[in-house]
């Protein structure tokens, strides 16, 4: 495995703090390749746009286009345009919730709210900033200096347990046991509607949405850039309008496990972004809803220096604990 393969998908805060500009061509454009076009246009170098392309993230016409694409008059390109990442992560006094460390590893349970590295729209704060100072730089440098020892991420707005590399071949390990999908990411989830099966398996491909460019999708046309999705979950307790599920990630997409279950009709309580929120009991018990209902809570691998099975779990947060037991009530 190489240095390129250990990299982490591109932030969903950059994204989210994108510009989207639009560029008409003019009769001068005309022949140019989509990739020249951008670069000429605006401050993207030619290797950059063609990232952003290959992202999903430039549109002409209306549809994505290979770099080669010959440009015509009057063909209308939008392209979301991230900010300035910081140039590199600084060390911040921040309380860090730490459920193991030793000289390879460092497992966190990181809080709602807190960003897992800097982004545009989160400079400072995040998870990177507090291990920095708590890990005294001792974090592994495949990420780079933004993303130092981060082998993968869970949103802002979930909490639960998260691996961090101390060392390079630590960072290796574990990036290939997520390749190979021997690294277990359990969650939790509280989510609209009762399931009709106890267990079941969503087996769809997530890419950028067609429309809303800060949210991802099921994408099924082959021709659209979509990867591999693989979510496992399994019933714990019904209650009527809600469900409580136990969900294994078999793959790592962004917002995976939120956008599976509403594909399939299930959206989480409390995530107004992909189809939750709204109900009656969501809007009476709102004081303990903040976000989506999701929580990962149990982490299982292989120690990168011996090959020991290590299984982590943290309790489920004191929010959903309550909501839990305000359904259990309602449900007598």
């Amino acid at each position: 495995m190489t240095e390129r393969d250990c990299l982490i998908e591109p932030s969903d805060e950059l994204i989210a703090e994108s510009e989207e500009r639009e560029i008409r061509a003019e009769a001068s454009d005309a022949g140019m390749r989509a990739d020249a076009f951008l670069a000429n246009h605006t401050e993207l170098s030619r290797s950059a746009a063609v990232r952003l392309m290959e992202s999903g993230y430039v549109r002409i016409n209306g549809a994505t286009v290979d770099k080669k694409y010959k440009i015509k008059a009057g063909d209308r390109c939008t392209v979301l345009l991230p900010e300035s990442e910081p140039d590199e992560a600084q060390p911040e006094d921040i309380p860090l919730d730490v459920v193991y460390e030793d000289g390879d590893i460092i497992v966190i349970n990181k809080p709602k709210g807190m960003v897992v590295h800097p982004a545009p729209g989160n400079p400072t704060g995040t998870l990177v900033n507090a291990l920095l100072y708590h890990c005294k730089g001792s974090l592994s440098g495949i990420g780079g200096v933004i993303r130092p020892g981060i082998v993968h991420r869970i949103d802002k707005d979930t909490e639960g347990l998260l691996v961090v590399a101390k060392n390079d071949k630590a960072h290796l390990s574990l990036a290939e046991q997520i390749k190979t999908h021997d690294v277990r990411r359990v969650y939790y989830a509280l989510v609209h509607g009762n399931l009709r099966e106890d267990q079941g398996t969503v087996d769809a491909p997530i890419g950028r949405h067609p429309v809303d460019r800060k949210k991802m999708a099921v994408i099924r046309d082959p021709e659209k850039r979509a990867r591999e999705a693989i979510t496992h979950w399994t019933v714990l307790e019904r209650f009527g309008a809600f469900t409580w599920i136990r969900c294994e990630l078999e793959t790592g997409r962004t917002h995976q496990i939120r956008v599976h279950l509403s594909h399939i009709g299930h959206p989480l309580m409390g995530d107004t972004l992909y189809g939750g929120g709204g109900s009656r009991f969501e809007a009476r018990h709102k004081k303990w809803i903040d976000g989506q209902c999701l929580v990962a809570c149990e982490l299982i691998l292989a120690h990168p220096a011996d090959g020991r099975e290590m299984h982590f779990r943290v309790p489920i947060p004191q929010p959903m604990e309550e909501l839990l037991g305000i359904l259990r009530q309602e449900c007598e």
